[in-house]
């Protein structure tokens, strides 16, 4: 069975409890001890942790690309969820997209520490295998340092918790330091990448499944982060030193052989939306993705594909509405900076739109996700993968490392790469001397609609300009409030800050 990740049973349901309390979903010893008691037990409770990260891609639509200079998103009318998102509202610690983000990495968090745990007192009497049981550890620990490093790239301090808890001692839990959230991040992530089998070493069935390269680049993308700037908040960066430490992991994932870099074949230039087609999922460009399949009962398609395309077009198609409601334009900074005939922007948006009633959309949108052909009957079960990291990411996550510092050379591991991203989207290449703002320039084209470009500007340290000459050129509306250093990081969602009085502070700005 393709589609492991998203098998929800009873076992998946025992893992999530009272939500009365923190979402840190505490469970009794009683319950876990009881259901973990067969081989099988354990490869559920493992996909159990995958589960939550069926809306991660949704998360990072909404809350890194929203939030950037890729869109201008003002609402038509009533204020919509991702207009406070993208315009720095201070009151959106209830946002639905906040609050989803806080709720899906912690359900996440606890599923692991629940594995694990169970892994600890009866993963030897139950699994004979030791090698499956060390596997299954280090998936655990691979997605429990995934969620963490997503919340501390949404909040900053959150609670550090890796063991199971009742609900009496997650009341006691207070924010950690960003430091000490980073300590478990790194600890589980170098397991991960000690201890994972290689992507190809897994079976047909289980393919998605984390891998130690898909460890070694969140590794490198981790001590990246840490590097970064800290805009004197509690925020992602740390303004550590750490390009090296991230150069070598990248190394072992360049050097391994196990992915390739697609490149157009003769006078063809379809190389790059082969990496996003419906028909060749889990290709060489691929290090680590969330699986998707559609018609299953339950549903475990995406909803992603559709979050940034206006309903409107897919009645202009005759199709089904989605759920999009109105456009989140592309912002014109970003329409603007695209070469003449670079073919990621013609595969990646849409110029519009009419609707033969008479309706016409002029602005464009987001459609990368989008196979007018494979649009499902339920607008929450597309068949599409998505990618979370892919092998160019890696080879331009190096080139910043070098342009930090790192060992490699500027023409080798900086221009030669850009170039190579350059000619596969049809332009020329002929960079050189590429500085990071211009490395980040192309990162911005090559990965739109990916959700790296908040993060990208955070790390890199161009947050602080960059949203402020954006702000003033498109903000046509005058809608966008003043950018500050405290939106790097979003507020302590409300439900959280109410479930105990003076347990957590919010963060400064909200």
């Amino acid at each position: 069975m393709k589609k492991f990740i998203y098998t929800l049973l009873a076992g998946a349901a025992l893992i999530t409890s009272c939500k009365k309390s923190l979402d840190q979903q505490p469970i009794s010893n009683n319950t876990t001890d009881t259901y973990f008691s067969a081989p099988n037990d354990f490869l559920q409770g493992i996909n159990a942790v995958y589960n939550d990260l069926r809306t991660y891609p949704d998360r990072l639509l909404n809350l890194s690309e929203t939030r950037s200079d890729n869109l201008y998103a003002v609402s038509e009318g009533g204020v919509r969820d991702w207009e406070g998102i993208n315009s720095f509202f201070k009151t959106i610690a209830a946002n639905a997209y906040v609050e989803e983000a806080w709720l899906k990495d912690f359900n996440g968090i606890s599923r692991a520490n629940t594995l694990l745990d169970q892994l600890a007192k009866n993963g030897a009497a139950v699994i004979p295998d030791a090698t499956l049981r060390t596997r299954y550890e280090a998936e655990a620990k691979f997605l429990r340092a995934f969620y963490y490093f997503d919340l501390v790239r949404t909040f900053g301090k959150v609670p550090v918790i890796d063991h199971p808890v009742l609900t009496d001692e997650a009341l006691t839990i207070p924010r950690s330091p960003v430091a000490d959230v980073y300590k478990l991040i790194l600890s589980d992530l170098q397991f991960a990448a000690d201890n994972l089998p290689l992507a190809s070493a897994y079976a047909v069935t289980d393919k998605g499944r984390a891998s130690k390269h898909a460890a070694k680049s969140l590794l490198a993308l981790v001590y990246m982060t840490r590097s970064g700037p800290t805009y004197s908040i509690e925020g992602p960066g740390l303004g550590l030193n750490e390009w090296s430490l991230a150069v070598a992991q990248l190394n072992d994932v360049i050097s391994s052989g196990q992915y390739t870099f697609l490149t157009n074949t003769g006078t063809a230039t379809t190389a790059y939306s082969s990496i996003f087609s419906y028909t060749n999922e889990n290709n060489r460009e691929v290090v680590f993705n969330i699986e998707f399949a559609t018609g299953s009962n339950p549903q475990l398609g995406a909803t992603y594909p559709w979050l940034l395309v206006p309903d409107g077009y897919f009645q202009s198609l005759g199709q089904p509405n989605q759920g999009g409601l109105e456009i989140r334009p592309i912002s014109n900074n970003l329409l603007s900076s695209y070469e003449a005939g670079d073919i990621r922007k013609t595969f990646s948006i849409q110029a519009g739109y009419a609707i033969p009633r008479g309706v016409t959309e002029t602005r464009s949108f987001f459609k990368k996700y989008i196979d007018v052909t494979k649009v499902p009957a339920s607008r929450t079960d597309w068949p599409i993968n998505f990618i979370v990291l892919r092998y160019t990411d890696i080879l331009l996550l190096k080139a910043e490392c070098v342009l930090h510092g790192a060992a490699g050379s500027q023409a080798t591991d900086v221009d030669a790469v850009v170039n190579n991203v350059r000619l596969r989207a049809g332009l020329a290449g002929n960079q050189v001397n590429v500085t990071l703002p211009q490395l980040m320039e192309e990162r911005r084209k090559e990965f739109a609609a990916e959700g790296t470009r908040w993060h990208d500007l955070v790390r890199s340290g161009l947050v602080t300009t960059v949203m402020p000459a954006w702000i003033a050129a498109d903000d046509v509306r005058k809608q966008i409030q003043p950018f500050t250093p405290n939106y790097i990081i979003y507020p302590v969602p409300q439900s959280q800050m109410d479930v105990k009085t003076g347990l957590y502070s919010q963060n400064s700005g909200y």
